[in-house]
């Protein structure tokens, strides 16, 4: 049995543990409000801009974008959103299992034309352990998202569909639900799905609206779709990007509850059996004097 001096040393180390993930919690609480308000406030811009184009696309005008356009894939490109640090839970793990998941889904392609975007430093450790070379390091993204720098890596990402260098994107995320539920996701980016846009807009609801679906375009449709696609598509980036800051965040506060509750129950434990060893000590040594005493 330990000693009464070191059950106490230990005491001494949970509790100091325990305000550690105390703090981090509070931290993570914080960043995940913050986190929060960014996604409420870009939403409703997000699904005016799809509704917008989704009520363009129910007209019975016709068009060609080269962001629709699907091809057999010979060549992918996958972008995956982790996190910059860790003690947040499996929130990085999950990620790369995912990676790894999706990577065996295009293993016979080859490891040349499998390109891979790491958003976040946990990430792209992760790429350079299975093999592969990172396109670019993105880690200041993940501590301070923005649209400038999530437009442009969508800005690469499109300039290199357009010109056949990859034939598919997809991307990697946590989808943000609520503080306990962060849902691991994988969905296609490049060629645009539109009818996902569609019903990211609201579905029935704009068919409802039709009557405000008779466009004059000026100066002419390729322009209008030349022009609105690419900032659907950024803007997907971004939301991505917010909704993955936020899973982290998140991740990490319940981490923090998790490991501040386990050393609670811990320095119960150890409380007790400090305040055994100290009775049984004070038993033992009054048996001595009780003995020596009748002697």
């Amino acid at each position: 049995m330990a000693s009464l001096k070191e059950v106490k040393n230990r005491i001494s180390s949970v509790k100091s543990t325990r305000q550690i993930t105390s703090a981090m919690k509070m931290v993570a609480s914080a960043k995940l409000h913050k986190a929060q308000g960014r996604i409420e406030n870009m939403l409703p811009y997000q699904r005016k801009l799809n509704e917008i184009l989704t009520n363009f696309l129910s007209t019975d005008v016709s068009f060609e974008s080269l962001y629709t356009e699907v091809r057999p894939v010979a060549r992918v490109a996958i972008v995956v959103f982790s996190s910059n640090t860790s003690l947040c839970g499996a929130f990085n793990s999950n990620v790369v299992k995912m990676l790894e998941h999706r990577l065996e889904e295009y293993q016979a392609l080859g490891k040349e034309n499998i390109l891979i975007y790491p958003v976040g430093k946990k990430v792209e450790e992760a790429v350079k352990k299975l093999g592969y070379v990172p396109q670019g390091t993105y880690q200041p993204m993940c501590d301070r998202p923005s649209y400038a720098d999530a437009s442009q890596l969508a800005a690469t990402l499109m300039e290199q569909f357009i010109q056949k260098e990859i034939d598919q994107v997809e991307l990697v995320y946590h989808h943000f639900k609520s503080t306990g539920s962060q849902v691991l996701m994988y969905e296609n980016y490049l060629p645009i799905d539109l009818e996902k846009i569609r019903q990211e807009a609201g579905g029935d609801k704009v068919k409802e609206n039709r009557f405000n679906n008779d466009y004059i375009v000026e100066p002419s449709v390729a322009e209008l779709v030349t022009n609105l696609l690419p900032k659907v598509l950024s803007q997907k980036i971004y939301t991505v990007l917010l909704d993955s800051n936020a899973s982290e965040h998140a991740a990490r506060m319940l981490a923090m509850q998790a490991a501040t509750d386990n050393a609670n129950e811990l320095i119960q434990d150890l409380t007790k059996q400090y305040n055994k060893s100290r009775q049984q000590a004070i038993t033992n040594e009054l048996l001595d004097i009780i003995g020596g005493s009748l002697k």
